[in-house]
């Protein structure tokens, strides 16, 4: 079960299904709904463009510091890799992602893990940390507990989606630092260590007792029934050895075989409970392996192109509210009811609690075109006929 209970920016609709859904209202005539499919479509093909020139300027910026960059480099163009953090700072910013500051990535750390496994991150080993998030809800799942006999609701914090960019300083026989792009998708805020290279898989506590409680048990009876005459000769030969009797102990071929097979019992006992620790952890592992792989989204250079796109469905979705409600209002309208109109539809249409990004939306309509301010600084939009001449 998924609960928004916070106000997002990000609008989680297709651009198409934006579309869809002012048409479904109805305000427009058949006439102006052909218009406005249109001009959204003129719309995402300008503001394609002007991302694909975004796209390629962090390429540029991203290749110094690419770990896995395979292309040459000529030397005759210079690079740029300290614009990449705000070039992509930027990107992020559009694509309507939140920072997730160091507090909250303390409290994630300290949260008990949904994945039944604790984590640990060396952060020392990176320059630099930056976490991004998009799409913050509350969710409630039901955990399996001992082995399935009994079940408990928990109810934690869910991203849609996380951005992750590390910088690390350069290894021996390398040059220069690298930074690593990471994204993923349906994370939740307690196990967002998981995302980390390298991160160590400790033993929980209840999982030591689960190895040791049986390893005590095991041994106690191990060494009371097949050790006890072993240990009652090794007793008495450390007694003699250390003058606490002056009795000597008499090792025939009989005491000698007991004894090295007493201590190989014990070893092979110490030896399958290393074993069991070992694949209980390895078990882990496994299963930390398998559950990021379906939520590795990109890596690297491929993690631009992602948030590149994500950039650009945002924008033109916050563009084409903007400009369908006031174009459906049919007069001026102040920032503030705009905002509150888009909001409200949302929240009582769809069911979904959106911050709209008012002020960044209508600065996007002045710059290109599709609305003017009017004398008494309410909004207005221009007709579809000259939106589609000025797309054009």
């Amino acid at each position: 079960m998924r609960t928004v209970e916070t106000r997002l920016r990000y609008i989680p609709y297709r651009r198409r299904d934006i579309v869809a859904m002012c048409l479904a209202e109805a305000r427009l005539t058949e006439g102006q709904a052909d218009q406005f499919q249109a001009m959204a479509e003129q719309l995402q093909r300008k503001l394609h463009l002007h991302f694909h020139a975004r796209q390629e300027a962090l390429k540029e910026s991203y290749l110094a510091v690419n770990p896995q960059a395979r292309l040459m480099k000529s030397g005759l163009l210079s690079e740029s890799p300290d614009d990449l953090k705000l070039q992509l700072g930027e990107l992020l910013e559009q694509a309507n992602y939140e920072p997730v500051t160091e507090a909250d990535l303390a409290a994630a750390l300290q949260e008990a893990s949904l994945f039944k496994v604790r984590l640990q991150v060396d952060f020392s080993r990176f320059k630099e940390v930056l976490l991004y998030s998009r799409g913050q809800s509350q969710r409630t799942e039901t955990l399996k507990l001992l082995w399935g006999l009994y079940r408990k609701p928990v109810t934690f914090t869910h991203y849609d989606n996380v951005a992750l960019y590390l910088k690390v300083p350069p290894e021996e026989g390398e040059e220069g630092e690298r930074v690593y792009l990471k994204l993923f998708e349906n994370v939740p805020k307690a196990d967002i260590e998981m995302l980390f290279p390298e991160t160590q898989v400790r033993m929980r506590t209840i999982d030591k007792l689960l190895i040791g409680v049986p390893a005590l048990v095991g041994g106690g009876v191990m060494l009371t029934t097949k050790l006890g005459a072993t240990l009652l000769l090794v007793g008495s030969l450390l007694g003699f050895w250390l003058g606490m009797h002056a009795q000597p102990v008499t090792l025939d071929k009989a005491a000698l075989l007991a004894l090295l097979a007493g201590l190989g019992t014990l070893a092979g006992f110490i030896w399958k409970q290393v074993k069991n620790f070992r694949t209980r952890k390895l078990t882990f592992v496994q299963a930390l392996t398998r559950n990021l792989y379906f939520k590795n989204v990109a890596n690297n250079a491929s993690v631009i192109f992602q948030l590149v796109d994500e950039a650009e469905e945002e924008e033109c979705k916050e563009t084409l509210l903007a400009y369908y409600f006031l174009l459906a209002a049919g007069e001026p309208l102040s920032a503030k009811t705009l905002d509150e109109q888009i909001e409200r539809w949302f929240s009582q249409r769809w069911q979904y609690r959106l911050d709209f990004e008012i002020s960044d939306a209508l600065a996007k309509l002045e710059r290109l075109g599709l609305a003017r301010r009017d004398n008494g600084n309410g909004w207005q939009a221009c007709p579809l006929e000259q939106a589609l001449a000025v797309l054009a």
